[in-house]
């Protein structure tokens, strides 16, 4: 008899957008990027299916902000085995780009930083242009994404970032990004840091449920957009007005699947300059 956990309705949801040929992508599966305290972690890499290895390819790694095994625990699996991140993924690749997905262990901003320490040092095995990797987070993954792009990400210039109705920075005497961590599990690394600590010519996309549920979420994006105007920041702000929280797997509509194709051209366009 199985043991194994019933997986949650939500993991097998896949983004509401396809094109064709995601399922003839190619996929390595299980390359271990880091182990620590016991725990091996391993990652999942997303090639376009006429890839070439003689020529390196831009990347977007999909940031996880919580513990896999409490994603177990809740869900029944982890996070790069959901059908979300499989298929966001899968349409990296199509793409043109690399798409990569990841296991978290009890430390996740540790974690990226190992991982995008990883892929500087083995770029050219994995056919990857370490000067041309970019960042997609959503939710209560995006406070880890914003930390990893004040810091020095183990070599890694990242080149732009995709947040998805995410929870931002807390900024001035804010402490809803904090109250939501403490919540609902999520690593806040970025605590205490402001839209100063961001690097200034890193394009960003911001993307907004207008019927967000979590309390006070759309608050914090509002906020982060005014200040990033006001330091002036190449940042694109898209508003899905009539949509709720993560849009791209419950909200089955044109409006949502022309969302989906902007984070892909903006994932091109900046990663593949």
């Amino acid at each position: 008899m199985s043991h194994e956990p019933r997986r949650h309705d939500l993991t097998k949801r896949r983004v509401v957008y396809e094109v064709a040929g995601m399922e003839r992508v190619t996929v390595r599966h299980d390359l271990e990027y880091r182990a620590t305290d016991g725990d091996v972690l391993t990652m999942d890499v997303y090639y376009p299916s006429d890839s070439n290895r003689a020529a390196p390819r831009p990347a977007v790694v999909f940031v996880i902000g919580y513990s896999d095994a409490g994603a177990q625990s809740m869900l029944g699996c982890r996070f790069k085995e959901m059908e979300s991140f499989i298929s966001w993924g899968r349409l990296a690749a199509v793409s043109g780009l690399i798409g990569i997905t990841y296991m978290t262990g009890r430390d996740p901003a540790a974690d990226i930083r190992g991982l995008l320490q990883y892929l500087k040092e083995n770029a050219g095995s994995l056919g990857i242009d370490d000067q041309r990797i970019g960042v997609w987070a959503c939710s209560g993954h995006v406070p880890n994404a914003l930390w990893i792009l004040t810091e020095k990400a183990g070599g890694c210039s990242l080149k732009c970032a995709v947040l998805c109705y995410g929870f931002m920075l807390d900024l001035g005497a804010s402490a809803i990004v904090a109250e939501a961590s403490r919540v609902f599990r999520f690593v806040n690394p970025g605590a205490g840091r402001s839209i100063e600590h961001l690097p200034p010519a890193t394009p960003l996309l911001i993307v907004r449920a207008g019927q967000d549920e979590f309390p006070r979420l759309n608050e914090t994006i509002d906020r982060f957009v005014a200040g990033g105007l006001v330091g002036n920041l190449p940042m694109t702000v898209v508003n899905h007005p009539t949509a709720q929280h993560a849009f791209d797997l419950t909200h089955d509509s044109e409006v949502s699947r022309e969302i989906i194709r902007q984070v892909l051209a903006f994932l091109r366009f900046h990663l593949s300059a």
